[in-house]
This record gives C-alpha cells, structure tokens and sequence, in this order.
C-alpha cells in the first residue's frame, strides 16, 4: 500500500515541485527524447549546430572566449565545413578555471543568480562551475532520461546511497530534500563506514525498502556483498538495478554486484562539469556506454604511448561553456558503423578505505566530509610506519580559518588522526597522467 502511496505522490507532486521551483524539467526531458529518437546523422548534424552555437555565445558574451577567439582568429562559423577546425582551440584546463574565475562566465549574467557546483578533485585541484537553470534543467533532464534506459520510471522505488555527515543539516534543508525525494519517489539511506554494523544496517534498510533500483558508488555495494556472502544472507530479492556512479566500476565489482544481487548492473559516466554524459542503454555492447550526442561533443587526446583522455565540450550550458575541457579521466571514445557514439575502457577516480580509529572510512565519505566544511581544495591521507594515527593532509584556498577547519575535525576524529595543511604541488603523485590516490601507505608508493 505505501509503495503505491508513494508512486502516487511523486506523479503529483514531481509537476508541482517543477512549478514551485521555477524548472522546466519535463519539457527539457521531451526534447532530449526527441533528439535521441533522430537518426544518427541527424543527431549529428544537430551536435554541430549546438557546438557552434555555443562558440558563438562564447565568443559574444565571455570575457576568457571572447579574448582567445580574438587572439586566435577563431571563427565558429567555419566548423559547418571543417569540425577538425575546432582543434585550433587549446585545451581547457582546471588551472585556466580557476586562474580565470567569472571571466568563464557570461558577462550578461549574475553569478549571485547562477547554481554553483564544485569538482571532486580527483583528477587536480577542485574548481567552481556554474550553470544556468536552463542547463541544470539539462542535467536532470538527462537523469530522468536515461533512467528510463534502466527500466525506471517515476512509479517504481529508487534508492540513493548517501553520505551520513555528524552532524544536523538545518530544517528548511531537510524539508526540502524530502520533498524532492517524494517528488522523485526516492529514498535515501545514508551510509558511513563499511564496518559491519554499518553494513547490517544498510542492509536491513535495503531490504524494508526493496527498491527497483540503487544509485550509488560500487565499492558500497561491493562491501555489502562481501556482508552478505560472509553472513549467508540470501540477497538476491532485494533490488532489480544497480546503478553506478561516483567511481570507476572494475569489473570483479560488477560481477560480485551482478551474482550476489541477482540485479542488472549499470555503469555511467559523468562529472560535475556537465552531469551525466554517457550510460549503458539496453542495446550497449559488453563494456561500452553510450554518448549522449545532444549534451556534449567528445574527443580523444592521446599522448605517448598512454591511454586516451577524454576532451569534453558541454553543449547545454551557455552560462559557463567548457569548450575543449580536460577531464584528467582516460577512456576510449569509438564511433561505429551506424555513427554511434561510445565510451568504454574508463579510468578515473580511485577509492580506497582509510581506517580513522576503529573505524573503516571510504574516501568518497571523506571527501564529501570536507566538501561539507567548504574552503578546501584537495585532500590525502597517509598511513605511516611507526605512527599509531594516520596523517590527513589538506589544501585549502587562500584566505581559508585553517584552524576552524582543524578544530571541526577534531570534534569529529578527535585524537585518531593528524591534520596537516599543506601547499597543492607538496600532494603525492602516484601513477600517470597527474592521476593521485587518495590513501598513501607504505605498499603505495
């Protein structure tokens, strides 16, 4: 009964919610179905008129582009004979970001009135980017969208794995996520440690919920399917879809996912720059996503012997364009013989868990912690030989309450770790391409 309850009200309440917060969510979701329907060339002839469009805007309205264009002597109008003219542009990197600030941004608007997000700084330094509420309308436009690919519409459960913070979020914060959770028919069940009362909890969560479909990191899932192999626990009822996100999804965590659930396992990629731009849609070949045409124009940089990167120009956000824009992600981008887009083969984001006092932390909780504080760039932990508490090491941006920060966690760690600051060049690189972990320990060096 509650179950049907609850479609119910997400099917009147999603409308109103949209009207009450000024978004044009629906219509967006049309269009970009529409756009999807088209067949591949039109949708490619759609792309480049997008792409142009938004160098034009670029080239009229934002300081950084409109200089550079200058500079160059760019003209997108010329990319309707030649799309390799775009390749005349330099790359776009976090550092011009954050160099430039609001010059990134259209000088027509006021960036009090835009949405602020910030990167999670795996790949570099974390940056602001701010979108329009047209090109957020964009990114939950696309969410809704390739839900649908999942089998999931408004009427069936979701739920979403979140980080459990110590402390209260203020009430007018807490009414307003429930109400989007009800708008959305959407639970949230907020995890912290991977420790096994965490995991009996999320567990039990789980099952009283029983939810078409879960949205979260993998090594969450992975951690609670190694529970409830551990426990004997018969977990194959419990979902119908996992949905990853946030981190990399490695193949023995698909399969332990995919058996021990007995669930249809979904990859995605995306990032806080543009959303979600690539999903793995009913007809995706083994190990491939497919590209979302209308929501960015992709390319492949490829240096020295190394895997590709992948080069990303939005499409939907005129507010801040990232034209050309260096994800610090590697992955292949293939085209096939019916002119679909791909991604398949990512490397990015690499989680691990930190133990904090007797207790087993994974990084994405830790890095949500700080983003919660605010003011911090970049952070990592090392666990040295000899020393009983690991060394939690920050980056903070100019001008930021150093001690503020070391105080609130010590109200949350106490005397189990030790908070250093420190300068962005002194974070310890490992692997390539500028790529770090987050967790430093003797076997990781």
């Amino acid at each position: 009964m509650l179950r049907v309850l609850d479609a119910y009200l997400a099917r009147v309440l999603y409308p109103i919610a949209e009207r009450m917060e000024k978004r044009n969510i629906s219509a967006t979701w049309k269009s970009l179905q529409a756009s999807m329907a088209l067949s591949p060339e039109a949708r490619q002839h759609q792309q480049r008129q997008q792409l142009i469009t938004i160098l034009q805007s670029a080239k009229a309205h934002v300081p950084y582009y409109r200089e550079l264009f200058r500079k160059l002597g760019f003209y997108p109008e010329r990319l309707k004979r030649d799309i390799d003219y775009l390749q005349k542009l330099p790359l776009l990197t976090k550092e011009v970001i954050r160099e430039q600030g609001h010059r990134m941004c259209d000088e027509r608007l006021d960036p009090a009135h835009l949405h602020l997000r910030k990167t999670g700084g795996s790949t570099g330094s974390s940056v602001s980017i701010y979108y329009s509420t047209q090109a957020l309308d964009a990114t939950a436009a696309v969410n809704r969208f390739v839900l649908g690919w999942a089998g999931r519409t408004l009427e069936k459960r979701e739920v979403h794995l979140a980080s459990n913070f110590p402390e209260k979020f203020p009430w007018r914060d807490r009414v307003k996520e429930a109400l989007k959770c009800a708008a959305l028919n959407r639970k949230n069940i907020y995890t912290a440690s991977f420790d096994d009362d965490a995991l009996k909890n999320l567990w039990r969560q789980l099952q009283r919920l029983k939810p078409f479909l879960v949205q979260g990191h993998p090594s969450t899932l992975y951690a609670l399917a190694h529970y409830t192999e551990r426990k004997g626990i018969d977990a194959t009822k419990v979902m119908a879809v996992f949905e990853s996100t946030g981190e990399v999804l490695g193949p023995a965590q698909r399969e332990l996912i995919t058996i021990s659930f007995d669930c249809r396992v979904i990859n995605r990629y995306g990032n806080a720059e543009f959303g979600v731009v690539a999903y793995e849609s009913p007809d995706s070949p083994s190990g491939r996503m497919k590209l979302l045409e209308p929501i960015v124009y992709p390319e492949n940089r490829v240096e020295d012997q190394s895997a590709p990167e992948i080069i990303l120009t939005g499409l939907t956000n005129s507010a801040m364009p990232l034209i050309r824009y260096r994800t610090g992600d590697l992955g292949k981008i293939e085209h096939d013989e019916y002119g679909q887009s791909w991604l398949q083969d990512v490397e990015g984001r690499i989680h691990d868990v930190i133990t904090i006092g007797n207790r087993s932390y994974p990084t994405h909780y830790i890095q949500d912690l700080l983003d919660r504080i605010g003011g911090i760039l970049e952070f990592q932990v090392e666990t040295i030989p000899g020393q009983p508490v690991p060394v939690l090491r920050i980056v903070t941006e100019p001008n930021v309450d150093q001690e503020a920060i070391k105080h609130r966690l010590g109200e949350w760690w106490g005397k189990n770790i030790i908070v250093e600051f420190i300068a962005f060049e002194q974070i310890k690189r490992i692997g390539r391409r500028g790529k770090f972990r987050y967790l430093i320990t003797p076997d990781i060096q």
